[in-house]
């Protein structure tokens, strides 16, 4: 590693991609080396092979990188033997995760009242993504092969740093999910899950508080002694934005912890040149980097992501035919697609010319116009999105999050605030409060009681929101296609209260009827109807009328929230008529 100038070279490079493209792209991976290698615990921990082994309640850790069982011997397997993807109880330990999930075990040494195991995923930066996914598919998989064969056990999940951002994605999977009709829940149920811990958020909102969705912002639901930090909550948000969100079921379960200067979960605002680099750290192979620095394979594998994104920026660019008179900035598209979830829209057909050329549309030449205010949006644009990206790249955010100290294996940096800071002047850490909601929580599952009296009502709520949505997504095709009776959509629409009734006999979602019935009044419509001048009676099978004037149902996003909308079908003409003029409705774009 010291022979020659080029590794010199590749150290200066290491050195200035390091805070960018690796350590802040890669905020969430852990970067230290391991302080101790993973052995086999004391044999008097073991107390869970099998899935056939049932427990009041299981934590399920998830460690940072390269934290995560190896030994494919020592696996958990379910009742007919089968490997899962987790390590058996006492198999496995981790130096960060084991204080907060063994908490439990020394009110339950010698019974089979609790259980800790770990999940085992790539756990590296090869490709962060599928690294990440693959672990809340792992951490869903095990969860569910448990409720197979226990179905009263509870559950805790409970990640750090990389796998921190397994556990955000696996809970939000496990509480945003829809009941399948025989009452079976696709990724587990979330009743069975009481608790999740996430140390590090990197998809944490801006300004985001420690208890996501709970009644009480100072403690998650169930448990009442408050976590109160000095410094308040972190400011900024998670370095990976585009991957946060809500937690559904989970709700007032979850656990997000932050601290102050952990760029992986307090990165500032107006820094858009380091979310670009950022997503392409996210595709890229960034264990090769750290290992080679710039070198002909790492060089290959940055400039295809690099060109692919530059591609699929013009291809968007090329698609909004609005583009050079709106204030999106090129930066901003770049962002938008290099994120690895962007999914580009589907291309517009031009119509090619008798010569088979394809003319440049006469809007498309009038777009030039606007070519000087563009330039100038383009250039405050960039000065305001990155009024911190000079301040952070000097603040040496990658020593800041991940400091580590080889010669006295001291972890100076952020990251690991989570076991030193003194949250309440008695020395109280943040894994020391995480530990002791867990020892509430595995009492309360030896017990036998709930652990959340809001639960029932979480459940409701989110029928309700699913109802909403599917009575969303039936008025949008109501309004494209044949209307059924006023009746039956009043019926499946919200009322004007905003309140969801209960769906009545036709199901919601049922295709309209083969024979169009006499059209009904489009969602959205004002109560008042009256003909418009100069209609004409339909044709016997004609279509509905094209919705009024401001319609904004099409395109929207499904939120789960009950909409606002007029009842459909409330004052329905009582004359078949369709205004000879409008044409045919367009989908919102």
């Amino acid at each position: 590693m010291a022979n020659g100038t080029s590794p010199s070279r590749g150290k200066i490079f290491a050195g200035v991609l390091a805070p960018l493209a690796l350590g802040v792209a890669a905020a969430v991976a852990i970067a230290w080396p391991q302080p101790t290698p993973p052995t086999v615990a004391d044999p008097a921990l073991v107390g869970m092979a099998s899935t056939a082994d049932c427990h009041d309640m299981v934590s399920i850790g998830v460690g940072g990188r390269g934290d995560t069982p190896r030994d494919q011997t020592k696996m958990l397997v379910d009742e007919k033997g089968n490997r899962l993807p987790a390590a058996q109880q006492g198999a496995y330990r981790s130096h960060w995760v084991d204080p907060v999930i063994n908490a439990p075990l020394k009110d339950h040494e010698g019974e089979n009242g609790y259980a800790a195991i770990y999940v085992e995923y790539p756990a590296d930066l090869s490709s962060y993504e599928d690294a990440v996914n693959t672990g809340a598919d792992n951490t869903i998989k095990v969860m569910k092969a448990i409720q197979a064969s226990c179905p009263d056990t509870q559950f805790a999940i409970v990640g750090f740093s990389e796998g921190a951002d397994v556990a955000r994605r696996a809970a939000m999977q496990i509480g945003n999910q829809t009941q399948n009709p025989d009452g079976t829940w696709p990724n587990g149920d979330p009743s069975a899950v009481t608790g999740v811990v996430i140390l590090s958020d990197a998809g944490r909102g801006v300004d985001g508080g420690f208890f996501p969705g709970a009644e009480d912002p100072s403690n998650p639901d169930g448990f009442d002694r408050p976590y109160e930090p000095g410094a308040g909550t972190a400011p900024g948000g998670g370095v990976l934005p585009g991957t946060g969100g809500e937690f559904g079921y989970l709700d007032g379960k979850v656990a997000s912890f932050c601290s102050e200067g952990d760029f992986a979960c307090s990165t500032p605002d107006n820094i858009a040149l380091i979310e670009l680099l950022v997503n392409l750290g996210r595709q890229v192979n960034g264990d090769a980097f750290e290992r080679e620095g710039l070198s002909p394979a790492t060089g290959a594998d940055l400039a295809q992501v690099v060109g692919r994104v530059a591609l699929l920026a013009l291809a968007d660019v090329s698609a909004n035919e609005d583009w050079m008179r709106s204030d999106e900035t090129f930066l901003d598209v770049l962002i938008k697609v290099s994120d690895p979830d962007y999914v580009p829209a589907a291309p517009k057909t031009t119509p090619a010319a008798a010569d088979g050329s394809a003319p440049i549309p006469a809007d498309r030449l009038a777009n030039l116009a606007y070519l000087p205010e563009k330039l100038l949006k383009e250039v405050i644009g960039f000065v305001r999105s990155n009024q911190n990206t000079l301040g952070v790249i000097m603040s040496d955010p990658y020593d800041q999050t991940f400091g580590y100290n080889k010669e006295t294996d001291d972890h100076y940096g952020h990251h690991f605030d989570y076991w030193d800071d003194d949250i309440d002047g008695k020395g109280t850490s943040t894994v020391d409060y995480a530990a002791a909601w867990l020892i509430h929580l595995a009492e309360q599952a030896k017990q036998g009681k709930p652990v959340s009296t809001d639960a029932e009502a979480k459940a409701m709520r989110m029928m309700a929101a699913a109802e909403a949505a599917e009575t969303s997504e039936t008025t949008e095709t109501s309004e494209t296609a044949p209307a059924p009776a006023p009746t039956k959509q009043t019926d499946t629409s919200p009322t004007q209260d905003g309140a969801v009734p209960a769906p009545s006999a036709p199901a919601p979602g049922a295709p309209a009827p083969s024979v169009a019935p006499a059209p009904a009044a489009p969602s959205g419509t004002p109560p008042v109807v009256a003909p418009a001048p100069g209609t004409v009676p339909a044709p016997e099978g004609a279509g509905a009328p094209a919705p009024a004037t401001g319609e904004t149902t099409a395109g929207q996003p499904t939120t789960g929230e009950p909409t606002t909308e007029q009842p459909t079908g409330t004052t329905a003409p009582a004359t078949t008529t369709v205004p000879t003029t409008t044409p045919s409705p367009q989908p919102v774009s």
